[in-house]
């Protein structure tokens, strides 16, 4: 199985997802979308599999931070437009398996997954 897992490398919710690959001896590749960006066509594919409300990361300061105005009347377009120009706003980490797209990192899911 291919994985790939997208996120910020600094990020302490990827550390543990890094940290549990790792014990569990899943191999993957990694992508840093604050280094690398990630494109249009991958945040579309991400929204498709997941819903755009699960991708984009309103929790987070980036997304708190956006005038109110950029907030309002979100759409699919929209939360892609501003995950583009903000990274940080995408939801940590993405992996992808080939069969499996998953956003966030909890351990069971990951052991449903890899397990």
């Amino acid at each position: 199985m291919s994985v790939t897992i997208y996120g910020i490398k600094n990020c302490d919710t990827m550390k543990k997802a890094f940290t549990w690959l790792e014990a569990n001896g899943v191999a993957y590749d990694f992508h840093d979308y604050k280094k690398s960006g990630v494109t249009k066509a991958k945040l579309t594919e991400w929204c498709k599999a997941l819903g755009w409300e699960k991708v984009i990361n309103r929790a987070g300061p980036t997304f708190r931070k956006l005038p109110d105005e950029d907030k309002q009347d979100l759409t699919q377009a929209k939360a892609i437009t501003l995950m583009m120009g903000n990274p940080s706003m995408i939801k940590r980490p993405i992996v992808e398996t080939g069969s499996v797209t998953e956003a966030g990192f909890k351990p069971e899911r990951y052991e449903e997954i890899f397990g």
